[in-house]
């Protein structure tokens, strides 16, 4: 067999296992096919059942029934070999996005491999591969590479160094990986192959992993040993608290007069919702979420508190300030959970965090429980209550009415009194929150929607929210859509995935709907056009920016960008790519677009054009602080203006020892 070959046949016999279930660990491989991988990755995914020949055996090999499935999971083809199903992408980005939002959707113990040609096709991948690792995701990346054996130098799309001959456009890669490994000989795929799936497998590593391939290599043929293709089980570990930090844990806890939870994507990771709901049955400990932990209680649940942080409720907020204890589930503790270090003000507060990793559960001079989330959990509730620890009764009254007080803010945000008028995004929000089951899935990554969202969505379910903020990518909504679809494509009855984007989000990346429109996939695509990257003027003009370069919009006649709106129509691109497209114009019609296109079969799109939020139909503002640096000298007043704000804001910060 060639490289190319043995790899996609031992990735075929990979699985994980978790709680008794096993997975397959890498599911399908998206391609994009230039002269660094088409002979060789490109070549072994049609040996692996994806070809469409003749003699060698008819048909295009997608059916496990037909083509001899050996293991059981409908992935079989004619020679024996597990098949490997093979995606079609447009754009390298979009593909590791895709793989991303399969991954987050299948709990992290399924993923997706991606290979490229070398050169543009590899370093496309970056970005992906940043997003993959920030918000500990797995994706298997197969960038090609130039050749090993260095036949002629250089070759087409080489990056030449002159101080070093074994550096190519692939180790750009590195610090985005959390595995990297250039194989330049056969044989040296086995260790590397092994120690990629260990690290996928890994629920405190897991990240992007890279095996940059030579095209040389990857056609070269090699006698393998037959113990390389076995199938291997990679048990995801639920490691439990070391006895000594959960009897710490349990002093803190039984001390704390005012404790809040704050939940982070490590108890979706882990499964642990159910785990949680039980703890705070048992103590009435308020929880509140971060961008990645929202849903780990629905929102109706009594010790729900919302959002925290700069995009956080008022609720959550002002229990974060006046808290003495915060306890981090499985969260990074980033700036804009923490305000940029101004939101927990309490002087005597201290934290205890759990977390699968070391480095995150020592954040902040936490007392560290390093555990799976459900393993720690499950620990921590049984320690308390043995110990007959619950929150006061009026703390625990406190919180409830403000959080019902904070839903009345919601309501005012999502109303729309007028039938006629053009909707606000928050509108528009409220006539999707209308909308909804707990079948529903959000995507979104970037602009002003996350901290809408964040703010007033009312999460049904353990999976329905699915922000990326970890990288904050613009373009990740669609492609991501594409792979929670696939992941959801077993499943006894189908799932509506919405991806909310704005105009400056779309123009980013629209090149997967092509992908949708292939196969056929139910794609339900919001498009909000608001003429601009509204998040970010915002936030120019509370930073003495003035909006500069931000809105999308004809340059006047002083070389500014005050003229009419461009004469842009994102629904008819989204049609040329093979959408169905519904235009909406006011809220009556916006109702009844999002109704038809929830119900659709086939990849559908919203098209909004929304109206500025005035003081009434607009979001609350933001609860808390973020830092970003404003200019320290300036002749403009707006600039002037800011900076007298951030000084005064960023005497708050601590640091918290």
């Amino acid at each position: 067999m060639t490289t190319a070959q043995a790899l996609v046949a031992f990735l075929a016999r990979q699985y994980t296992e978790r709680d008794g279930r096993r997975h397959r660990l890498i599911s399908a491989t998206w391609g994009i096919f230039g002269h660094g991988n088409v002979a060789g990755i490109g070549q072994a995914l049609v040996e692996a059942g994806n070809g469409t020949g003749n003699a060698a055996g008819n048909g295009t090999g997608n059916s496990g029934s037909r083509n001899g499935d050996d293991d059981g999971d409908g992935h079989g083809n004619r020679t024996g070999r597990p098949r490997m199903p093979y995606l079609q992408g447009r754009n390298e980005q979009a593909m590791v996005h895709a793989a991303v939002g399969y991954a987050r959707q299948s709990g992290r113990l399924s993923a997706h491999a991606v290979t490229t040609s070398i050169g543009p096709g590899a370093t496309n991948l970056v970005t992906g591969a940043a997003l993959a690792t920030i918000n500990h995701l797995p994706v298997l990346l197969l960038p090609g590479d130039t050749f090993a054996t260095r036949p002629a130098d250089p070759v087409l799309q080489q990056l030449e160094v002159p101080y070093a001959g074994d550096v190519s456009v692939n180790d750009c890669l590195r610090p985005v990986s959390r595995y990297f490994d250039r194989v330049t000989r056969p044989e040296a795929l086995i260790p590397a192959a092994l120690q990629a799936m260990r690290v996928l497998a890994d629920p405190a590593e897991t990240g992007a992993v890279t095996l940059a391939l030579p095209q040389d290599v990857q056609a070269e043929a090699y006698d393998w040993p037959e113990e390389f293709f076995a199938e291997r089980v990679w048990r995801v570990r639920r490691p439990a608290p070391d006895a000594a930090e959960l009897e710490a844990a349990v002093r803190a806890v039984r001390s704390a007069r005012r404790p809040l939870i704050v939940a982070g994507g490590g108890v979706r990771h882990s499964g642990a919702e159910e785990t949680l709901a039980a703890l705070t049955a048992a103590t009435r400990i308020p929880v509140a979420s971060t961008q990645a932990g929202k849903g780990a209680l629905r929102h109706d649940h009594p010790a729900d508190v919302g959002g925290v942080g700069h995009t956080g409720t008022a609720t959550a907020d002002e229990l974060a300030r006046t808290a003495d204890l915060v306890i981090g589930v499985g969260t990074r503790y980033t700036d804009f959970t923490t305000a940029s270090g101004t939101l927990f003000e309490n002087p005597a507060v201290r934290f205890l965090n759990l977390n699968i990793a070391g480095f995150d559960a020592h954040k902040l001079a936490a007392l560290p429980l390093v555990a799976d989330a459900r393993t720690g959990l499950e620990a921590l509730t049984s320690a308390l209550a043995g110990r007959g620890y619950r929150v006061d009764p009026a703390y625990e009254t406190e919180y409830t009415g403000a959080k019902e007080a904070w839903e009345e803010q919601v309501e005012a945000s999502f109303t729309t009194p007028d039938p006629t008028a053009r909707p606000t995004q928050t509108q528009v929000l409220g006539l999707l929150d209308t909308l909804v089951t707990e079948d529903d899935i959000l995507i979104n990554a970037a602009g002003s929607l996350p901290g809408d969202l964040h703010k007033l969505w009312r999460t049904r379910s353990r999976d329905q929210y699915h922000v990326e903020y970890g990288y904050s990518c613009m373009g990740y909504e669609i492609p991501a859509a594409i792979g929670v679809l696939l992941a959801t494509a077993a499943q006894e009855r189908p799932r509506p995935v919405w991806a909310l984007v704005g105009d400056g989000t779309y123009l980013m990346n629209p090149t997967e709907i092509v992908t949708a429109v292939q196969e056929n996939l139910p794609l339900k695509l919001l498009i909000l056009q608001n003429h601009g990257y509204a998040s970010i003027g915002g936030l120019s003009e509370a930073v003495g920016g003035e909006r500069f370069g931000t809105a999308y919009r004809h340059r006047d006649p002083d070389g500014g960008f005050t003229g009419p709106p461009l004469p842009v129509d994102l629904a008819a691109n989204a049609a040329s790519l093979g959408m169905r497209v519904l235009r909406a114009t006011t809220v009556d019609d916006l109702r009844k677009a999002l109704a038809e296109a929830r119900s659709a079969e086939g990849p559908t799109c919203v098209y909004v054009e929304t109206e500025t939020p005035d003081t009434v139909s607009g979001p609350p503002p933001a609860q808390a602080w973020w830092d970003v640096p404003v200019a320290e000298t300036a002749s403009r007043p707006a600039a002037v203006t800011a900076r007298e704000e951030y000084d005064r804001r960023v005497a708050a910060r601590r640091h918290h020892l």
